[in-house]
């Protein structure tokens, strides 16, 4: 019977759905139930990760340290895990006290051609006796020989795993056994998943990463997270068992969780609209959903060719700004005729 370890991004990833407006009850209830399923690691923060809340990305409601306090007072069986980019979170202002507050695994992610920038906070981790993980994002935007290369510097630098994320929604089975099989083939770590449902495949996905050889699957109960959502945790639970894949999750306690934050977290559920399926289509961030649509209305273009134009000019997360930049430049096109 294969195994692998579910990490819980319900609280972090699903921050964007929220924009970023989780409240000390949102996490108290969310945590008690997660962990009562028996969820190996449950991550929490702002979407973007420790340090991120700002004007450009969008700001917190409570910040990084009440979150983390919040969560780690109901945490008893689950470990505690936060997300981590170099440039939004820094080793002195927000590592150290991370570690003050209890967290037990980092996932030090970089855009998926960037790894250098994760050394120091890797090393860190790791000398702090802390489990880390590096983290590949927007993977669809390189070949599984770039990611190898990319993954593997992760590795020298202590990653204990090394998880690829499919931060667009943009991956068919097919894309991701290639690329995770590749990883799992050649590195000396567990490789990781992390799905977005863009195109419809988040469980899909998920199960062709196991296939592959991927030890490490994401998901979020009731697939709460940016865009079209998550992979939905509790569905991946289910499916996992049918095909003799062990998580440990209790299911009907993961199904109490998903009630939860449909009942008293989401505002709606996730869904396929016409803007993330674009998303997923043009292999741009599932963030920039709100972001685009805002742009749209106020320049009267359409929302997808917004995307086009960005997925064209390989615009990544952090570059928010490039978004009013093509709505201006699309409504002048139409101007002009």
């Amino acid at each position: 019977m294969k195994k692998v370890i579910i990490s819980d991004a319900t609280l972090r990833d699903g921050s964007h759905a929220l924009f970023h407006k989780l409240t000390k009850e949102h996490i108290v209830a969310y945590a008690l139930a997660a962990d009562a399923a028996g969820i190996p690691i449950v991550e929490v923060g702002h979407g973007n990760g420790l340090g991120a809340s700002s004007l450009q990305v969008g700001l917190s409601l409570l910040d990084d340290r009440e979150m983390l306090e919040t969560a780690r007072k109901h945490l008893s069986r689950s470990r505690l895990g936060i997300h981590v980019i170099p440039g939004f979170a820094t080793i002195n202002n927000d590592l150290r006290f991370a570690f003050d507050y209890g967290v037990d695994v980092v996932r030090v992610a970089s855009h998926c051609t960037e790894a250098d920038i994760t050394e120091r906070h890797i090393s860190y981790t790791r000398e702090q006796g802390k489990e880390a993980y590096g983290v590949l994002m927007m993977s669809h935007m390189a070949n599984k020989e770039v990611l190898l290369d990319e993954a593997l510097k992760m590795q020298a630098y202590g990653a204990e795993a090394v998880i690829i994320m499919d931060s667009a929604g943009a991956y068919l089975p097919h894309d991701v056994q290639d690329r995770v099989g590749h990883l799992a083939a050649n590195l000396k770590v567990p490789v990781g998943f992390h799905a977005h449902n863009n195109l419809g495949m988040g469980i899909a996905n998920s199960v062709a990463a196991v296939e592959a050889g991927a030890r490490i699957i994401d998901g979020a109960s009731r697939g709460f997270g940016a865009g079209a959502g998550n992979a939905q945790l509790e569905v991946m639970v289910a499916v996992f068992a049918r095909l003799g894949i062990e998580t440990g999750i209790d299911l009907y306690r993961a199904l109490d969780a998903a009630d939860i934050v449909e009942r008293e977290i989401m505002e709606t559920t996730p869904y396929i609209s016409s803007v993330s399926l674009v998303s997923g289509l043009s292999g741009v961030f599932s963030g920039f959903a709100r972001h685009v649509n805002l742009a749209a209305k106020e320049y009267d273009v359409d929302a997808r060719d917004i995307f086009f134009e960005l997925g064209a000019r390989k615009v990544v997360g952090g570059q928010e700004d490039k978004i009013v930049e093509v709505a201006m430049e699309l409504q002048q096109k139409i101007k002009r005729g």
